[in-house]
């Protein structure tokens, strides 16, 4: 419940949240908000991934333990003294443009299922439009169909906590 609540909250900043398609076998996310930044600006606010990435969906509860290496073969990874979790990979990388990565977030690693995510950075008359996709695939008992929702609820929190960080700023 808490979490409804609190992506009620943001849900005004969002322009477009939506599970573009969903089945048995996997699942597409298309998320995207509206910045008053330019592409080059809301691109190094997203690297500093710890600066605005909820606290709650990391693994050893604190967003400043965070990091995006971008560069591909880098690691969006998660290190808290001797504990290191590897997120998601780093493929591909066009500085103030788009950053793309492979993995499975959060329990859908452990679930065996593999992803790749975009974030793109796109100028507009106002400032910048951030979309992100997510496309998931594998298998799961009971398939994916339900899973596409709460992933998207989880991603639309955290692209709606980056579209808070910058137009605050």
């Amino acid at each position: 419940m808490k979490h409804l609540i609190l992506l009620a909250f943001f849900l005004p900043t969002i322009s477009l949240a939506d599970v573009v398609n969903k089945g048995e076998a996997g699942f597409n996310l298309r998320i995207t908000g509206n910045v008053n930044t330019t592409p080059a600006e809301a691109f190094a606010q997203f690297i500093q991934i710890g600066e605005w990435w909820v606290k709650s969906h990391t693994w050893f509860g604190n967003a400043d333990n965070l990091s995006i290496d971008a560069r591909p073969g880098g690691c969006f990874c998660e290190k808290s003294g001797d504990r290191e979790a590897l997120h998601m990979l780093v493929t591909y990388v066009d500085p103030g443009q788009e950053l793309k990565m492979v993995g499975g977030l959060g329990p859908l690693q452990m679930m065996g299922l593999q992803g790749g995510m975009s974030w793109r950075f796109e100028a507009t008359d106002t400032g910048t439009r951030i979309t992100q996709t997510y496309n998931v695939s594998g298998y799961a008992p009971g398939g994916l169909s339900d899973i596409a929702d709460i992933v998207d609820a989880v991603q639309t929190q955290q692209l709606n906590a980056l579209v808070n960080k910058l137009n605050a700023d």
